[in-house]
């Protein structure tokens, strides 16, 4: 993984529902986020490039800028899209009551066989509990002439794959409809209402809408009918309404907004971050109020029959349960119903339900945390807080599609320790790199003027970072070779590899070990992986394989160099010169942390090494040492670096430049072989 270090840089309706473009495909959102975390981490581990055994890395040759030709032109050129959206037009009516009803007709145009997969299955998510889906059209429109219109059999209505498992759920619901014999050139035509009846969180409601500037969506209609009363609205200036109409006064005064988005108007639009819709409307009138509304659908009870729970899942029989095995059997032995608070908000169940059935959603979860751990002496009860998408929620419109995710807190001492009870392969108090530095909502009965409504999660992790990777190869007289590479690592690196080795089958090991092996430049076949349990977090994580590459020298070669068996120590590239008349952009290094890495390479007998001389970089934000040698008949290499400090400041970029060129070339240095002289 090159120990690249995570800065903080790298770091969810009728009533509350987020507009989207209309998809073929029912999503779960925390699903698709832990997803996206492990594939986003084998990308990068197979992005990095590995060195040829005898060429170490350098600076690539500049080529001559060639002529473009047409083919390449054509190569290059957009790729095409495997349906268009020709017309997609919404209408949103709100009540003051928070009751509502969404409309939305829909015109696709299926432009390859893509496409038509995409569209074989139109589902939609609800919570029958308060929600109702209808679907009165769906039409095909045939390229070869004539349309058919879809039979009600085709539509199905079923529990959500996200709960399938879990009952108390099961009014969270996918209305799914087949369309069978779709061809490139058909177009599919559908129109779905929405009704939305005393949502849990009535008579508030909220909003988010963004539209497409990506050109998927051709012709978009969209229009809101809503109460004035207690309505907070904001509405991008690129995207205007086109229109809107006042009708009513005081308690009964209603506003009509329209927008009409052709493909051709926002061409110089640029794609917009999606923490930042076009249309955001919301009736909470302060993140307070939103936080009474959503700690109102928990209790917060806990009951001498459920420590007995508790202790029972823990394998226990007496007390006091240690806090950290409280964390370990909520988080990993109550299993995570992923769901978004607008679809789960209906369900209210007891800490007692949650842990007898074994599962519960995460807010649920981070109540049941603290309440089991107030049973310790050393720690008190305090709220959940739920993070937003971006790092700040203030200034924000208060809404709850910008809470993501939920953390369980409770108190040492003074300090807040927060606990992620969603991620099973977290260590005590380990919060994911992504999520520290977020702004979160506490979730409590707070009065609705609060101002002490956000906290800030701490960037520290709760044990000091470490990694080491040890490499211990032999290079035969053939010029093959074989190694046994060990990681252990404590951190962020840590979680990452803990949740790729939990989420991949022990018979895929092999594959993530192969990816691990890859970025740290090794190339070979990878066999012989072992990898510590990924869910006993009390321990630093461990990954051991072993390596064999045929002809990794060649011996007939005069000299022969190879670089150090090492994986590259990452570091954050200089920033950019900073503005005129502006302050230097602070350098941000990351989470504290220490990288050892060692190599002991066997060489056939009567072998010549010759190393390279070591470094010694030392500042006062980090430092680097590099050692190597040439015992008899091996060669023994080390690189140690600590990063001891988070940022540095900006005016300290030439210095951080000479530190980074010193330590980039070290990594860039050959150790070069003399292999004994054959004798006749």
């Amino acid at each position: 993984m090159s120990f690249v270090r995570l800065s903080k840089s790298q770091r969810r309706g009728a009533v509350g529902f987020t507009s989207r473009r209309s998809r073929a495909y029912t999503f779960n959102v925390n699903s698709i986020r832990r997803a996206i975390f492990f594939l986003a981490f084998l990308s990068c581990l197979a992005g990095a490039g590995a060195a040829p055994a005898q060429e170490p890395p350098g600076k690539p040759a500049e080529k001559a800028p060639e002529q473009a030709s047409p083919e390449k032109e054509k190569a290059h050129a957009k790729p095409e899209l495997p349906f268009q959206i020709q017309l997609l037009e919404t209408h949103i009516r709100f009540e003051a009551n928070g009751d509502s009803r969404k409309e939305v007709h829909t015109i696709v145009k299926i432009i390859n066989i893509l496409g038509a997969r995409q569209f074989a299955r139109i589902s939609f998510d609800y919570n029958r509990a308060f929600q109702q889906v209808e679907i009165p059209l769906v039409r095909v429109s045939h390229a070869n002439g004539g349309t058919s219109e879809v039979l009600p059999s085709a539509v199905t209505d079923a529990p959500n794959p996200a709960v399938e498992q879990f009952p108390a759920y099961h009014d969270v619901r996918v209305k799914s409809v087949r369309i069978l014999g779709l061809q490139e050139g058909d177009t599919v035509e559908y129109r779905v209402i929405t009704t939305t009846t005393k949502h849990p969180m009535a008579p508030d409601f909220w909003l988010e809408h963004t539209f497409d500037k990506s050109g998927v969506v051709a012709h978009e209609l969209f229009e809101l009918d809503l109460p004035v009363p207690r309505l907070r609205i904001r509405i991008n200036p690129e995207t205007p309404a086109l229109a809107s109409e006042n009708s009513g006064e005081g308690e009964s005064a209603r506003v009509l907004y329209r927008w009409d988005m052709n493909s051709s108007a926002p061409k110089n639009a640029q794609p917009q971050d999606s923490s930042k819709p076009d249309v955001v409307l919301t009736t909470f009138s302060s993140w307070a109020r939103l936080s009474k509304a959503l700690n109102r659908t928990n209790p917060r009870a806990f009951s001498t029959e459920l420590w007995a729970l508790v202790m029972q899942a823990a394998g226990l029989s007496r007390e006091p349960v240690p806090p950290r095995t409280v964390y370990t059997v909520v988080s990993q032995k109550i299993a995570t119903v992923d769901l978004s608070v607008d679809l789960s908000g209906d369900v209210r169940r007891t800490p007692e339900s949650v842990v007898m059935s074994r599962y519960g959603t995460p807010l649920e979860k981070a109540y049941l945390l603290p309440s089991a751990m107030a049973q310790s002496k050393r720690f008190t009860l305090d709220f959940p807080v739920m993070y937003g998408r971006g790092v700040s929620l203030k200034g924000e419109l208060p809404r709850p599609t910008l809470l993501v995710g939920v953390l369980a807190c409770i108190r040492e001492g003074g300090r807040r320790v927060f606990l992620p009870v969603d991620v099973p392969e977290a260590p005590f108090g380990m919060i994911p790199a992504d999520v520290r530095g977020r702004q979160a909502l506490v979730i409590a009965d707070l009065p609705d003027d609060s101002k002490n409504v956000f906290v800030e999660i701490p960037l520290e992790i709760p044990f000091p970072g470490r990694q080491s990777v040890t490499v211990d190869a032999a290079i035969t007289s053939t010029g093959d070779l074989k190694a046994r590479v060990k990681y252990s690592l404590r951190g962020d690196n840590e979680l990452q590899l803990r949740v790729a080795f939990h989420q991949a089958p022990k018979e895929k090991w092999k594959d993530v070990a192969s990816l691990l092996a890859l970025s740290d430049g090794f190339r070979g076949q990878v066999t012989n992986v072992v990898a510590s349990d990924p869910m006993a977090t009390r321990d630093p994580f461990t990954v051991e394989y072993e390596l064999t590459q045929p002809k990794f020298v060649d011996w007939s070669k005069k000299p022969v160099r190879i670089p150090a068996l090492l994986p590259q120590i990452g570091l954050p590239d200089p920033p950019p010169p900073a503005e005129a008349g502006k302050p230097a952009p602070k350098i941000e290094l990351g989470t504290p942390l220490d990288v050892q890495t060692t190599m002991t390479l066997h060489l056939p007998e009567g072998t010549i090494a010759q190393t390279p001389a070591g470094t010694a970089v030392l500042r006062d934000y980090a430092t680097f040492t590099s050692k190597y040698g040439s015992p008899q008949n091996t060669v023994t290499a080390s690189r140690h670096a600590n990063f001891l400090k988070r940022e540095i400041p900006g005016d300290r970029a030439a210095d951080y430049q000479a530190f980074l060129h010193a330590v980039q070339n070290d990594q860039t240095q050959s150790i070069v072989l003399v292999p004994k002289p054959k004798t006749d």
